[in-house]
Parts: structure tokens; sequence; C-alpha cells
């Protein structure tokens, strides 16, 4: 195993004096096609590099059609697996990239979407630990997606649910977890203490505000939680550079949504 290739490129993601990592999905071009925020890949990754994002995440259109294409410094994490919403199954995540691909193109990290209880689970978990073995030998890191999705899945977000796909993703051998907020610090804790590696959450679907946004991340990192990867709350919004600016406060400076409400107020 390669780990000081790991090591190295695990601090172009997270911030050398906190720990943690404030990531921006760009992946839905594959997906959902050129949605409200992206565009234009260039400017969206000017806005959240301008913020202070640490890294941005997507296919291999954006390292060669955006990623740093105004010279900010900001890590890049290439996807290895898509489907698209015009799908008859858009669960089935399939392996679109190699691991050698994205590091050809400059790649800091990696990523993979699991769907935890889907039809064709076991391909996608095949697959995660492939990649896994790849990520080891070449030294760079993988970013699981954990998500529960499927018949026997009550709710995506249930934390018996949520701490099994989390505790998977550690398992097959990712660096770092991505996956659902319960809801709660206590549930959120069960997830993070159930996994031995870095948990972030997702921003799932847009929310009602950015004060509920940032009550989110905050309960997140009170459990325990090492950061955010947060996608069409933050390119979808009015000023995503202001808002990634308010989630770095929070995630690298400790201030709290309560905080940054009562100074939105009085500004």
């Amino acid at each position: 195993m390669n780990t000081i290739g790991k090591s190295i490129r695990m601090e172009r993601i997270f911030d050398r004096n906190t720990g943690n990592s404030i990531i921006i999905p760009m992946d839905h071009g594959v997906g959902a096609g050129p949605i409200e925020g992206l565009e234009n890949l260039q400017e969206a990754v000017n806005r959240v590099a301008e913020g202070g994002a640490n890294a941005v995440l997507g296919h291999m259109g954006l390292a060669k059609h955006g990623h740093r294409g105004y010279g900010h410094d900001v890590g890049l994490i290439i996807h290895l697996s898509a489907s698209t919403s015009l799908s008859l199954d858009p669960n089935h995540k399939v392996l679109v990239t190699t691991v050698e691909e994205a590091i050809k193109v400059g790649a800091d990290g990696v990523s993979v979407h699991i769907n935890v209880g889907a039809e064709d689970e076991c391909e996608m978990l095949q697959g995660l630990g492939y990649v896994a073995g790849k990520c080891d030998e070449w030294g760079i890191p993988l970013l699981a997606m954990m998500y529960p999705r499927g018949k026997k899945v009550r709710s995506e977000y249930d934390v018996d649910a949520v701490k099994h796909a989390a505790r998977i993703g550690a398992e097959l051998g990712a660096d770092i977890v991505k996956t659902n907020y319960t809801g709660s610090p206590e549930t959120f804790k069960e997830v993070v203490d159930g996994c031995p590696v870095p948990v972030i959450i997702a921003g799932g679907p847009k929310v009602e505000s950015e004060q509920e946004l940032l009550q989110m991340i905050e309960g997140s990192l009170e459990a325990g939680g090492r950061g955010v990867a947060i996608g069409r709350n933050v390119f979808q919004a009015k000023d995503p550079t202001g808002l990634v600016r308010k989630i770095a406060k929070v995630v690298h400076k400790g201030a709290s949504a309560k905080e940054l409400s009562k100074l939105c107020r009085q500004a």
C-alpha cells in the first residue's frame, strides 16, 4: 500500500489545521444534465474556490473543462461511477472511469457511489472493493458515497441504515465516507462512532434556508463528523461564494449557525 501518496493527497482534501474538509460535488452533469449553477463549470469552480472550498468533485469533464480554470488552488476528486435520470434504474451505478485515468489528469482523490440495498448492490460493492485495491496500489484517497437506498430501506436517513452503509464503506477500503445526516448530533454520533474513517455529510435535497443548512453542518461536526460534501445547496445558492465562506466559518473556525445568523442580520 502506498501510504505516503495517500497522506500527501489527503492534505489536498482536508485542511491541515482543522482536519476537516469542504468538498463541493459537481458531478450532476451526467445524472441530470447542465442544471442550474453548473452551466459553466469554470465559473462554478471559481465561485466555490473563492469562498474557501477545499476540493471539488466531478467527472472527467470537470478536469478537462473546468478545474482550476481561473487559477484557484483547489483539490480535485474524480468521480468514477455514474448513472442517468433517463435510465430505467437511476440507482444502478456503474464504473465509467479508472483510477489510473483519474491520476493522469491530476486528481487528488477519487470517488464512487454505492446504493446499499439496491437490487444491484452486489455489483456496486464488487466495484467498490476493486477500486479500493487500485487506490491502495497507487496511493490515492478513495471517497465512498454510501447511501441506503432500496426496497428494504424504510428511510435514507434512518440511523441504523446509515451507520450500516457507512461501515460498509470503511470495511471495503474507503478512506473517506460520505453519507446522509441522520437529523441530530445524537443519532449521527452513532454513525461516526461506528465508522473508523472520516465521515462527511451529503447536502441532500435543497433546504429551505441557509440557516437550516448551517445548523445541519454544525450538528454533524458536534457528533464528530469531519466536514461536508454539498453540491446543489451551494452552487444553486444566490451567492455560492458567500455561502461557502459561511460554511468555512463553521467547519474550520468553529462558528455556530446562530452566530452567523446574527452577523447577517446586523450587516
